[in-house]
C-alpha cells in the first residue's frame, strides 16, 4: 500500500502543486489549511508523513508541531518562505525532522519525503537490535524509542532517539559526522548546513547534567561523535 501524507498549507495554489505532485507519484495525499484541519484529519486516520507550512492562520505551524509531538509520532518536514536560520533551528526545536525553502523543486521534495518515509520505516522495524542500552545513568530504551536518564525519561523526539540509535549500534566508538547525517537522514549533509548541530544540542540538554561539558554524547574533534559510558571508560583508562 502506499504512504499516506498530510499537507497542510494555507496556501491554495502551493497545496494543490503539491497535492498533484505526490498523487503522481502514486501517494495517497490528503490536503487542508490549517492546523485545525489537520488535527481532525489525524484524529479520523494515520498518516506516515505531515508535511507542514510554517506560516499557517490561527495555530501557526511551529505551534503545531510542539503540540504534535505530545500526541502522534509521525515523520514532519516543514516547509517556509524564510530563508533565515532563525526559524529553521525553531523548527528543529520542536520536533520537525526535516526543513525546505520556498520556492523549492519539485525533484527535492520528492527527494526528502522518500528519504523520510524510508527512515520512518527502516527505525520501526529491527529485529535484531537489542531492547536496550544500558550507558551507566542514561538507558537507551528501544521499545518506548526514549532515553531513561537518572530514572526519568528524557521525552527524546523521534529524531533526536534516531541519533542516538545510530551511535549505540557501537558505543564507544567514534561515527563520522557525515555518516550520521546521512544514515538518519537518508539523504547528504550538503542539504542541510546545521540539522545536526541542533539534534546534538537538544539531546544534550536532555541526558547531560551539564550540556556544556557532555559525559555521554561526545565530540569527536574534526571527525564527529560517538555515545560514551563514563564508567566503563574510566575502568579502562
Amino acid at each position: 500500500m502506499s504512504a499516506k501524507i498530510l499537507i497542510v498549507e494555507d496556501d491554495r495554489v502551493t497545496l494543490r502543486l503539491v497535492e498533484r505532485l505526490l498523487q503522481s507519484r502514486g501517494y495517497q495525499v490528503v490536503g487542508t489549511p490549517t492546523a485545525e484541519g489537520a488535527i481532525e484529519h489525524l484524529e479520523q486516520a494515520e498518516f506516515d508523513l505531515l508535511i507542514l507550512d510554517v506560516g499557517l492562520p490561527g495555530i501557526d505551524g511551529i505551534t503545531f508541531c510542539r503540540e504534535l509531538r505530545a500526541k502522534w509520532f509521525l515523520p514532519v518536514i516543514m516547509l517556509t518562505a524564510r530563508s533565515g536560520s532563525r526559524e529553521k533551528v525553531e523548527g528543529l526545536e520542536v520536533g520537525a525532522d526535516d526543513y525546505l525553502t520556498k520556492p523549492f523543486e519539485s525533484d527535492e521534495l520528492l527527494a526528502r519525503v522518500r528519504a523520510q518515509l524510508r527512515r520512518a520505516r527502516d527505525y520501526g522495524v529491527q529485529p535484531s537490535r537489542p531492547d536496550r542500552i544500558d550507558l551507566g545513568d542514561v538507558v537507551l530504551d528501544f521499545t518506548e524509542r526514549d532515553a531513561v536518564v537518572r530514572g526519568r525519561r528524557a521525552g527524546l523526539t523521534r529524531r533526536e532517539f534516531e541519533v542516538l540509535a545510530y551511535l549505540a549500534r557501537d558505543p564507544g566508538r567514534p561515527m563520522p559526522r557525515e555518516q550520521v547525517f546521512e544514515s538518519v537522514w537518508g539523504f547528504a549533509e550538503e542539504f542541510n548546513t546545521n540539522s545536526l548541530d541542533v539534534i546534538i544540542h537538544r539531546i544534550r540538554k536532555k541526558i547531560e547534567e551539564d550540556a556544556s561539558r557532555p559525559r555521554y554524547l561526545l565530540t569527536v574533534r574534526g571527525f564527529g561523535y560517538r555515545l560514551s559510558d563514563p564508567a566503563a571508560d574510566a575502568s579502562t583508562a
